[in-house]
C-alpha cells in the first residue's frame, strides 16, 4: 500500500486572475458579470474529453418531466441499469396514486440485443396493463434501443389497441444529445403528441389475445396495488382556468402555491407534472393561461400550446416573497379582474407582514454572508433574489446544462462581478470553492459531500429536499433551512479553506484555528515526548485532536528507527503493530 506521503505534489498552472486554472478549452466556460459586456459563458457543448461532468443524458430529461405523473407506468426499455435513474427515490409527492414510485424496466439482456427486443417489450406492456391497470405506459428508448434499432413507436400503437390504455413511446436514447435539456423537449413532445388535446383510445375487437404470449403467473400469488381511479375531481369553481407547467411538486412545492392561486381566484385544469393525473393533462388544451415556473423543462411546452391552442402564458417564480409576490400580481394583471386584483393585493399585504416578522432573526445571522449556487438552469437565477432577501450575497452561480437563453437570464438577474460556469466538473467546483470561500454551496447530491468534507456549509435544493421552499411559507423554510446550515455549531470544528491548501498540499488539511502538524519532527516531539521540538504544548491543545490519539497512530508510520536515531517512541514496535496504520497527515 503506498502511503500518501509517498506522493508528490500536484503541479497546478498558474491561476488566471479573474477566475480559477483549467483546461485552455474550459476557460470560455467561465466569466465575470461585467456591464456592457455581454458576460454569457460558452454553453451546450460536449464536455471536454478526460474531465468528469456532473451531467445527466438525454434519457435522464425527459425522465425528469414526465415521471411525476402520479397515475402512469414508467417502462424503461433497455438494460436494468437505465432504470436506476428514476424519480422513485426523489422527492416529488403524490396526494393520490403512488403508482409512479414503482419502477419497471426490460432489462434487455445479450439475446435480446441480438434479436432485437421488440417481442419483449410487447410481452412486457400487456402483463403490466393486465396487473395495474394504468392510466397510461410511457415507454422510454434508451442507448442500447436507439443502437439496435427497435420500432419501439409501431409496439406502443399495437400495444395501444390491445390494451385499449395509452402506450406513449418516449424516443429519448441517452446519445442523442451533449445536453439533457434535449430530453425536456422530447418528454414534451411525446405530451403533445399523445395525451394533450386527444381522446382515450379505445381496445381494439379484432385482436386476439391469443397472439400475445404473456408469463403464466397465478394471480394470487403476486401483490397487486391497483391504485384508486381520479373520475371523482371536483369541477373547477372559478371561470379562469390555468395550467401549471414545469412544477414538479418537489417536497410538497406545488401544495404551497396551490391554496394562493385559490385565494386569488383562479382554479388549477392541470400541473405538468408534479402531483398530476393523465386525464387532467389531457385536458390541459382547455386551460386559458399556462404558468411556465420552470422555464428550462417547460418553456418549449408553453410555446407549443400557445402555437397549437392559443394559450397565452405568463413566467412565474414563486421562489422569494418578492417574486411570489410579483407572479400573483402578473396573473391578476392577466385577467383584468379588479376583484381578482384586490384579493391579490390584501395577499400579498398580509402575507408579506407575516413572514417579515417571521424572518428577521433569521435574516441577523444571515446578512453578510457569501453564497455559492451551481444548480439547475431554472434555479440558478430564480434563486438570487430569494438570497438577497435574506442578506446575502450570490458570488457564483452556474449550472450543468444551460442554454444560451438561461444565461442570458443569470447575466440579467445577478449584479455585477458574479462568476457565471457552465458545466463545471468536481475539481474546477473545489477550486472555485477554494477561491471564492463561501459560507454556503446551494447544488446537488452529487456536490454535497465534495462541499462538507472542504468545510463549507450545504443546503439542497434540487430533488433530495424534504422542505418545501416555494411560496410564502416555503420562504421561511427556506430561511430556517438555510439558518440551520450556515449558523450550524459545527463549523468552528471543521477546517476552515486557505488558498492553495486543497491542490498545493494534498496531503495537509488545514485547521480552522492552525495547522495540526507541519512536520513529522513536529508532530512526534509533541506526543512521544523528544525533545526536539520548537513549538509549545499549548500550541497542540489548540488542535481537534486527542494526544493519545497521536500517541497510537504517529509511532506506527514514523518508522522511528530509520528516520532518526535521537528520535525514540516511548511505545515498542510490537506494541505499535498492533494499532491501526493511520498517518496523520492523512486524517
Amino acid at each position: 500500500m503506498i502511503s500518501s506521503l509517498d506522493l508528490q505534489d500536484i503541479k497546478i498552472p498558474k491561476i488566471p486572475k479573474e477566475v480559477i486554472s483549467t483546461l485552455k478549452s474550459r476557460k470560455k466556460h467561465m466569466c465575470i458579470k461585467r456591464e456592457g459586456n455581454e458576460s454569457t459563458p460558452a454553453c451546450n457543448q460536449a464536455s471536454v474529453p478526460g474531465m468528469v461532468t456532473q451531467r445527466s443524458c438525454v434519457y435522464g430529461g425527459a425522465r425528469v418531466v414526465l415521471m411525476p405523473i402520479t397515475d402512469a407506468i414508467h417502462l424503461v426499455h433497455g438494460p436494468l441499469g437505465c432504470a436506476s435513474c428514476t424519480w422513485d427515490i426523489r422527492g416529488s409527492r403524490s396526494s393520490g396514486s403512488e403508482l409512479y414510485r414503482n419502477g419497471f424496466s426490460t432489462d434487455l439482456q445479450e439475446k435480446d440485443i441480438v434479436f432485437g427486443g421488440e417481442k419483449k417489450l410487447l410481452e412486457t406492456i400487456v402483463e403490466l396493463n393486465q396487473l395495474f391497470k394504468p392510466a397510461a405506459i410511457f415507454v422510454y428508448a434508451t442507448c442500447v434501443v436507439g443502437l439496435i434499432g427497435d420500432d419501439i413507436k409501431s409496439v406502443c400503437r399495437e400495444a395501444t389497441e390491445i390494451t385499449g390504455s395509452r402506450v406513449i413511446p418516449v424516443q429519448s436514447e441517452g446519445f442523442r444529445s451533449v445536453n439533457k435539456s434535449l430530453g425536456h423537449q422530447l418528454a414534451c413532445d411525446a405530451m403533445l403528441e399523445y395525451l394533450i388535446g386527444t381522446e382515450p383510445p379505445q381496445k381494439s375487437i379484432k385482436t386476439s389475445q391469443k397472439s400475445i404470449k404473456t408469463p403464466q403467473k397465478k394471480m394470487d400469488t403476486l401483490e397487486i396495488n391497483i391504485p384508486p381511479t381520479n373520475t371523482e375531481d371536483p369541477p373547477a369553481t372559478t371561470d379562469y382556468l390555468i395550467n401549471i407547467l414545469g412544477e414538479f411538486n418537489v417536497a410538497g412545492d406545488f401544495w404551497a402555491m396551490k391554496p394562493l392561486l385559490e385565494k386569488i381566484g383562479v382554479s388549477i385544469q392541470a400541473v405538468i407534472t408534479g402531483d398530476s393525473r393523465v386525464e387532467d393533462i389531457a385536458n390541459a388544451h382547455l386551460a386559458h393561461l399556462n404558468l411556465v415556473q420552470c422555464q428550462k423543462s417547460s418553456r418549449y411546452l408553453a410555446d407549443s400550446m400557445e402555437e397549437r391552442y392559443n394559450i397565452p402564458q405568463v413566467r412565474v417564480n414563486f421562489f422569494g416573497v418578492e417574486e411570489t409576490s410579483k407572479s400573483l400580481r402578473s396573473i391578476a394583471e392577466f385577467f383584468n379582474d379588479p376583484v381578482m386584483m384586490e384579493a391579490t393585493e390584501k395577499l400579498i399585504e398580509l402575507e408579506t407582514s407575516r413572514i417579515r416578522d417571521a424572518i428577521t432573526p433569521y435574516r441577523q445571522r444571515l446578512t453578510g454572508k457569501k453564497v455559492a449556487v451551481y444548480v439547475g438552469g431554472n434555479k440558478a437565477w430564480s434563486l438570487i433574489r430569494a438570497f438577497e432577501e435574506l442578506g446575502m450575497e450570490v458570488l457564483m452561480t452556474g449550472t450543468q446544462n444551460g442554454l444560451p437563453e438561461d444565461y442570458q437570464r443569470i447575466k440579467e438577474t445577478v449584479r455585477d462581478g458574479t462568476l457565471i460556469v457552465d458545466d463545471a466538473n468536481a475539481m474546477e467546483l473545489a477550486r472555485l470553492l477554494e477561491k471564492y470561500q463561501p459560507d454556503l454551496l446551494v447544488s446537488g447530491a452529487k456536490e454535497k459531500y465534495m462541499s462538507l468534507k472542504m468545510g463549507v456549509a450545504f443546503c439542497d435544493f434540487n430533488h433530495d429536499r424534504i422542505s418545501s421552499f416555494a411560496g410564502f411559507q416555503g420562504f421561511l423554510n427556506f430561511a430556517r433551512e438555510v439558518d440551520r446550515a450556515v449558523s450550524s455549531p459545527v463549523w468552528k470544528y471543521t477546517a476552515k479553506l486557505k488558498q492553495g491548501s486543497v491542490f498545493n498540499n494534498p496531503t495537509k488539511y488545514p485547521s480552522k484555528s492552525s495547522p495540526l502538524i507541519n512536520t513529522k519532527a513536529t508532530a512526534h516531539s509533541k506526543v512521544s515526548g523528544c525533545k526536539k521540538s520548537n513549538s509549545k504544548v499549548s500550541d497542540y491543545k489548540e488542535t481537534q485532536f486527542k494526544v493519545s490519539n497521536y500517541k497510537e497512530t504517529y509511532c506506527e508510520i514514523s518508522a522511528c528507527k530509520e528516520k532518526s536515531n535521537s528520535m525514540k517512541c516511548k511505545k515498542s514496535v510490537k506494541e505499535c503493530s498492533s494499532k491501526t496504520k493511520i498517518s496523520p497527515e492523512v486524517m
